[in-house]
């Protein structure tokens, strides 16, 4: 595991995620380490720069991952008080 980059405050998930996230047999918590240790996932070159940036300078942190068909997004705030797994139609 890579070191944790920023703190998740209090993850949350909608019921979208959690029924495709049990539908694929995919563990949240193997994303959210990759979200937390900079592995961004399926974003844009551009938005991974974004995210290093926001990293650096406490700014809100996107990771987009493929779960089966499904599209799982990994939002946390700008004050790290929360994480957000949702599916892409639901933000």
């Amino acid at each position: 595991m890579t070191a944790p980059l920023f703190p998740l405050g209090r993850v949350v998930a909608t019921p979208g995620t959690l029924n495709a996230l049990a539908t694929a047999g995919q563990d949240p918590g193997e994303l959210l380490e990759r979200h937390q240790g900079g592995d961004w996932g399926g974003v844009p070159h551009e938005d991974a720069l974004e995210n290093r940036r926001s990293v650096a300078n406490g700014w809100r942190v996107m990771s987009s991952y493929a779960v089966g068909p499904a599209r799982i997004w990994i939002i946390t705030e700008a004050d790290r008080s929360s994480t957000c797994l949702l599916l892409p139609h639901e933000y």
